[in-house]
């Protein structure tokens, strides 16, 4: 059991995710959707399959912890969860398909959760670290690009999906939250580290949730805000990038009273391992205002004023492909360092024409819209700015369960999976019409978005 696991669908998951309700308190006919998902573990062959049709160069999955370490504290690996992954990774490997890994994807042994109170505990890192060591010295030579933790920066936002972590009664949360961040940034560096070592030919990043913040007018309030709300998303990549805490962040921190508990020689394990290459999710960009007027938009979780020059998608989204132009830049320019888009995609009910059994279509053509328009805005910003980009994945490949939500009918893919948000369905696969628009793109390695 892991994190996921535990996550119900409906009026409940938000509360969870933000850990101020215990799961263990659920009602004993909650509907967990991340237990079975889309059922890759059983699917796999037949996905990657999809994607070599598709003509992927790479694919970025996530390895579960708990598959390896069930409990995170065994002495030796779980040999059956390594074959899995052995296969799967042959399995890329077969088509020419170079697997990206993440190593913790909003996920833990819930043991861990159980016993340390996840990343409330120092005892994380060590946990971690040996499952970073099983992985770098099993699969060496044959995964080159690792990933240390999911949007880092969700931990303040969704402790609990985030980070395992659940608070109790009279716990200061932000002391809690830094605290456990610290721990990850920590753990975050030692990977680096043992990845050099064990295998120096691969190259590991970090990950952030991004997305520029606007300021909703030109008034400085607005304008100081949006740098505030833009430093929150940096604080994370600032430590794991540049190797230390930025000054805003101390001050932060000094004003609210927070104290976070360091051992000798921590600054210096962050200083010295910094990552190789930042990756990505970008959905939207966010937009504030000081005056409290005006309407919210959603967008993955981050509170937002509307603004009035964006379209939002059916669940409150905004679409803006400049937004990740400038987010590129953004981050470029702040960091020098090689980006990688691991996340990137449109969230919508897909209706299918005729039924699985009758050969169903999917005509997704606002899915094939937005994608089109974001992969200009990027590739602008690698041809005409200079960014530097090592490579792009969609969010998703093919559909599953979205973790804001925990709603199947919320779909991303070009692969068309058969469940509903209640778990039923067969789990067949279907080809949506995006499928052969993005084999096109592949192909023509964007020349031709049609």
């Amino acid at each position: 059991m892991a994190i996921v696991d535990v996550i119900p669908h409906g009026v409940n998951r938000m509360a969870v995710m933000k850990g101020i309700m215990d799961y263990r308190d659920l009602p004993e006919d909650s509907y967990y959707p991340g237990r079975e998902a889309i059922d890759m573990y059983g699917h796999y062959k037949e996905d990657i399959a999809l994607f070599a049709e598709m003509g992927f160069q790479c694919y970025r999955f996530s390895f579960s912890w708990s598959r390896i370490f069930p409990t995170g504290e065994e002495t030796e690996p779980n040999e059956e969860g390594l074959r899995f992954y052995d296969d799967m990774v042959n399995e890329l490997i077969k088509y020419g398909i170079e697997p990206v890994v993440t190593l913790c994807h909003f996920d833990a042994p819930l043991e861990l959760v159980e016993k340390y109170g996840s990343w409330k505990s120092r005892k994380m890192i060590d946990c971690f670290i040996k499952y970073c060591d099983v992985v770098f010295r099993h699969f060496k030579g044959r995964i080159r690009y690792f990933i240390t933790f999911n949007e880092i920066n969700m931990l303040m936002h969704l402790p609990f999906m985030g980070a395992g972590i659940r608070f109790e009664e009279g716990e200061d949360e932000l002391q809690v939250k830094y605290q456990a961040a610290h721990y990850e940034l920590v753990a975050s560096a030692l990977a680096v580290k043992l990845a050099r070592e064990i295998c120096p030919d691969a190259r590991i990043g970090c990950m952030l949730a991004a997305g520029s913040v606007y300021p909703y007018s030109c008034n400085p309030a607005d304008v100081w805000e949006s740098m505030k709300k833009d430093r929150e998303n940096y604080f994370f990549i600032d430590v794991q990038v540049r190797g230390e805490y930025p000054e805003y962040a101390k001050k932060f921190l000094e004003q609210q009273e927070i104290r976070i508990r360091m051992q000798d020689g921590d600054l210096e394990i962050l200083k010295e391992n910094t990552v190789d290459f930042i990756s990505l999710s970008y959905y939207n960009s966010r937009c504030v205002r000081t005056d409290g007027q005006g309407e919210a938009s959603g967008g993955n979780v981050f509170a937002s004023a509307k603004n009035p020059y964006l379209e939002c998608s059916e669940w409150g989204w905004p679409i803006d492909p400049m937004g990740f132009r400038i987010t590129l830049n953004a981050l470029y320019d702040r960091y020098n360092k090689p980006l990688f888009v691991v996340e990137n995609g449109l969230g919508a009910v897909d209706t299918m024409v005729n039924t699985m059994e009758e050969g169903g279509a999917i005509n997704d053509d606002y899915r094939i819209d937005y994608l089109k328009a974001h992969i200009k805005a990027m590739i602008a910003a690698a041809q005409e700015d200079g960014v530097e980009l090592l490579g792009y994945t969609s969010w998703g490949c093919v559909d599953l369960i979205s973790a804001t939500t925990g709603e199947m009918s919320k779909r991303y893919g070009f692969i068309y999976v058969d469940k509903n948000d209640a778990g039923e369905g067969t789990l067949k696969r279907l080809r949506k019409k995006s499928f052969g628009w993005y084999k096109e793109v592949i192909a023509s390695n964007g020349e031709n978005l049609l």
